[in-house]
């Protein structure tokens, strides 16, 4: 994996998700299946994807584990 690498969220750790808001779950949880470019990898090894939504300055990102994700052909359909 590297950066710049399509990946489709597989799932989310329920450690990630535990701690948040109902509101922020909702949206954490909305990334699950779609695909997005890998913007970082960090020294854990970790590929980070962010989700915008439009309209509104929020954004998240998802730091994922290899089995927590896969790469994707670069033409599959990236969100807005």
């Amino acid at each position: 994996m590297s950066v710049g690498s399509h990946v489709r969220v597989l799932t989310i750790p329920e450690s990630v998700m535990q701690p948040l808001t109902p509101e922020d779950r909702a949206d954490l949880s909305s990334m699950l299946g779609e695909v997005f470019e890998v913007y970082e990898i960090d020294e854990w090894g970790q590929a980070w994807v962010r989700k915008s939504w439009p309209g509104s300055h929020r954004y998240h990102s998802l730091g994922l584990d290899a089995h927590e994700m896969e790469r994707v052909e670069a033409g599959e359909r990236l969100p807005s």
